[in-house]
């Protein structure tokens, strides 16, 4: 029973929750949406998405279009519309019933219809998506691990200010001359420390990177298991 009658014939919190909900996870998805097209392209080439989730060209024959990708990316757009135009019909009624709160239905019902489509598009693709390994593998700039060399460096006592410089400082030098960071030579790297050429190959190693940030929501795969196997059991908590 509701604890007030008014409250009881003029309230529609539910409905408006509902649709900000519907509207967040359009939001997510579109998001997943767009990072799954754009690491499909050509210039990426990170994943191949199904065929049964792409159409083909109208001209060129080579070509794979994620239509439904690009579908649920603008589907965001339709469920943002329900629910700031159902808020606009709420925001100048009087504390009672009006016949206005009629327009929660057609929102609501519109919201759930574009979530049906989009949540199977893209648990559909996510199942069936193919996964490039070594062209994700090969892209790799190992600059992008030099926050592993500040970090080590930190462990040897320096602080991460002086670390941050150092390291800073043999980046600039690496672009300058036209070489990766990789291909420094021991001696520039006993200049910041004595124990970093030994230790070099293995900071630049993306591999061992990732492993090394084992802590709580880290990188590791021990963390990632962790993290699925929490989102898995939220999921079974709720259904």
């Amino acid at each position: 029973p509701s604890p007030n009658s008014i409250d009881s014939v003029s309230n529609r919190d539910a409905a408006a929750s509902f649709l900000f909900f519907a509207s967040l996870l359009s939001v997510h998805l579109s998001r997943l949406a767009e990072a799954l097209i754009l690491f499909s392209t050509t210039e990426f080439g990170f994943l191949d998405l199904p065929d049964a989730y792409t159409t083909g060209s109208s001209i060129m024959p080579q070509k794979k279009n994620p239509d439904m990708l690009e579908l649920t990316r603008a589907k965001a757009g339709t469920t943002i519309g329900l629910l700031t135009g159902f808020l606009s019909v709420l925001k100048n009624l009087p504390s009672a019933y009006d016949k206005d709160l009629q327009e929660d239905k057609p929102a609501v019902f519109a919201a759930f219809d574009t979530l049906n489509l989009t949540l199977p598009v893209i648990s559909g693709i996510l199942q069936n998506l193919t996964i490039k390994s070594q062209q994700i593998s090969a892209s790799v700039d190992t600059a992008v691990l030099a926050t592993e060399i500040a970090d080590f460096l930190v462990l040897q006592g320096i602080p991460f200010r002086k670390a941050h410089r150092l390291v800073g400082e043999l980046i600039r030098e690496c672009l300058d001359q036209g070489i990766t960071i990789s291909q420094t030579k021991p001696d520039r790297l006993m200049k910041i420390h004595p124990s970093l050429p030994e230790k070099f190959s293995d900071l630049l190693d993306p591999h061992r990177a990732i492993e090394r940030r084992s802590q709580y929501g880290g990188t590791s795969s021990t963390s990632a298991r962790n993290q699925i196997l929490q989102a898995r059991q939220l999921l079974d908590n709720t259904t």
